[in-house]
């Protein structure tokens, strides 16, 4: 049923709630400082009631990784774990949540531990699922980013990718839309590597790929601040955090409408959609039937 297309509709992309990061930032010790995330709670219960207000529905809600601060093996990861869990089981149960695992998540330089560990807690760390004739793609990008520590793994998630590239030039599909939470760059295809985006012959790689399977948009988080850019018509978006800033911008969520011919988005900050819900240019763009 989910492979044919049935008008536009949209979804919610948030990144980032990483619980723990606000007050290990703030007092500069990045690695023990998260023993108290009261504010994440307050931002990410903010998220939920704002997109539980929403009418219509989104068609899901996608965390785009780093869901908590704390790294595999810290001591107040679990807690983190369950707090979050608290709050999410509080969204619409109309409204499907996806996770992306981020580099918190399963570590820098992931291992299968870490990962089997992560799958246990919020689902697999990568998969393919359809919406109303749109392919969605969640990817693993620790995988790309550093596969040192588990090489297998990475070759089994790249052989599964080209099957599910394959799988959707057959059934014709709307779009391909993908989610990672490292961004393939920030701004520019070329720009350096750094902490924030993929080396540059992996990016390469990966965009000629997604360029070629007609893949329209890769969403992403990471970078606790709004970016992107595009490459050859795939458009990288960079969305900010629900929780720490890095940057100028407000704590958010991305509302991203799907429409016949393109992919439409718009960062609202938490406090303009729980007031004002989204704005009447993208509702009008639902309201076309096709």
């Amino acid at each position: 049923d989910e492979y044919q297309w049935k008008g536009p509709f949209y979804f919610i992309q948030g990144a980032d709630p990483q619980f723990g990061l606000m007050k290990a930032w703030a007092i500069g010790d990045i690695n023990n400082g998260d023993d108290e995330w009261g504010e994440e709670i307050k931002l990410a219960e903010q998220a939920v009631q704002a997109i539980n207000k929403l009418n219509p529905k989104p068609k899901f809600f996608v965390l785009c990784g780093d869901l908590i601060h704390g790294m595999p093996g810290t001591q107040w990861r679990k807690d983190q774990e369950q707090d979050l869990k608290n709050v999410l089981k509080n969204t619409d149960q109309d409204i499907p949540l996806v996770f992306v695992s981020g580099n918190h998540d399963i570590g820098n330089t992931p291992t299968k531990e870490t990962i089997d560990n992560y799958c246990k807690n919020w689902g697999d760390d990568y998969f393919s699922f359809w919406v109303g004739g749109v392919f969605f793609l969640v990817l693993n990008s620790q995988l790309y980013f550093d596969s040192s520590k588990c090489p297998d793994l990475k070759q089994v998630q790249d052989v599964w990718l080209n099957e599910q590239l394959a799988v959707a030039e057959k059934h014709k599909c709307k779009h391909i839309i993908v989610f990672q939470h490292i961004p393939l760059f920030l701004r520019k295809p070329d720009e350096d590597h750094d902490y924030f985006n993929l080396e540059k012959s992996v990016r390469q790689e990966i965009m000629e790929k997604f360029h070629k399977a007609g893949i329209k948009a890769v969403f992403s988080g990471h970078y606790h601040r709004n970016a992107g850019g595009s490459y050859r018509g795939l458009e990288m978006v960079v969305s900010s955090a629900i929780g720490c800033q890095l940057g100028e911008d407000t704590h958010g969520l991305r509302v991203v409408v799907v429409t016949d011919e393109k992919i439409v988005h718009r960062y609202y900050s938490l406090n303009e959609l729980s007031s004002q819900g989204i704005e009447k240019e993208l509702l009008d763009m639902l309201a076309k039937q096709n």
